[in-house]
């Protein structure tokens, strides 16, 4: 795998993130599939695999997704589970074990720079993947390339920053305080690099995809309490969780009570802080 498909502007190496983060991730499996499930099932629509069907997941992490297709193509389909970070390719297998999914091929892929034959799958579903991708263009120009005619490509990324304080409030609280350098603007990869939605469209037409479509996916994160969501975010969340671990006592103290004032304006009558999330979900073919 060449460097520059892992290595960022500011040598955030994507690769040694995934890897690291991936116990904790798998840990962590079910709040993040509860969170995203209607996103799961908006994907899964837009693909619409049939039985029989070669599907193909980039980026998958620990599964999921994937395997809800793998369900759908049947024992006469093939689901091809990938991800460029071997260590959260185990986690898939662990998780592909526990739902009985025999269907499944796991391959170590880097979406920059897919190896797979031409015109050899049917679908290709990326679920946050792309946006993370130094080189997206490359990714779905190989994408494109690997689909048979007719296949479609089915994807999400995070919306917009303002519609999703999950993510932007420990961000703030780090980024203020010079745990972390503030983000670079598209086409630098990041959590928000894909959040317009004409630059995934404009994306999909040039790597040559005709029929595009980008719909939007509310989600809500359920946050029982300040420091439960600082351990959560410090568990799955990329560049985000390796600023939070690298923090001493004193300084995670202050991120916690920035974050803890930030929730305020989220707070239920219940009990708990439901964080709204945009997800774009986008269709190619």
């Amino acid at each position: 795998m060449s460097e520059h498909t892992t290595q960022s502007p500011r040598g955030f190496d994507a690769r040694e993130v995934a890897d690291e983060l991936a116990p904790t991730w798998a840990s962590r499996r079910e709040q993040i599939e509860a969170v995203c499930a209607p996103l799961r099932e908006a994907m899964l629509r837009d693909l619409d695999p049939q039985p029989g069907d070669t599907v193909l997941e980039l980026a998958a992490g620990t599964g999921d997704t994937g395997f809800d297709a793998a369900e759908r193509v049947a024992a006469e389909g093939r689901l091809i589970s990938s991800d460029f970070a071997p260590t959260m390719l185990d986690e898939a297998r662990k998780r592909g074990a526990e739902r009985g999914i025999e269907n499944v091929e796991f391959e170590v892929i880097d979406a920059t720079e897919m190896e797979l034959e031409d015109d050899s799958v049917d679908g290709v579903l990326c679920r946050f993947g792309y946006m993370l991708m130094t080189d997206v263009e490359a990714a779905l120009s190989g994408t494109r390339r690997v689909l048979r005619p007719g296949g479609k490509v089915s994807l999400a990324v995070w919306g917009s920053p303002e519609k999703n304080p999950f993510f932007m409030i420990p961000a703030i609280s780090l980024i203020q305080r010079g745990h972390m350098p503030p983000p670079e603007p598209p086409p630098a990869p990041g959590l928000f690099s894909m959040a317009d939605p004409e630059r995934i469209k404009a994306l999909l037409r040039n790597a040559g995809f005709e029929e595009v479509r980008v719909d939007e996916v509310d989600l809500t994160f359920p946050v029982p309490n300040a420091g439960g969501y600082l351990e959560f975010i410090t568990d799955t969340a990329g560049p985000l969780a390796i600023a939070l671990r690298g923090l001493d006592e004193q300084q995670r103290a202050e991120v916690l009570g920035d974050v803890e004032d930030s929730l305020e304006r989220f707070a239920a009558d219940g009990g708990g802080y439901p964080l709204p999330g945009l997800a774009l979900c986008a269709v190619g073919s």
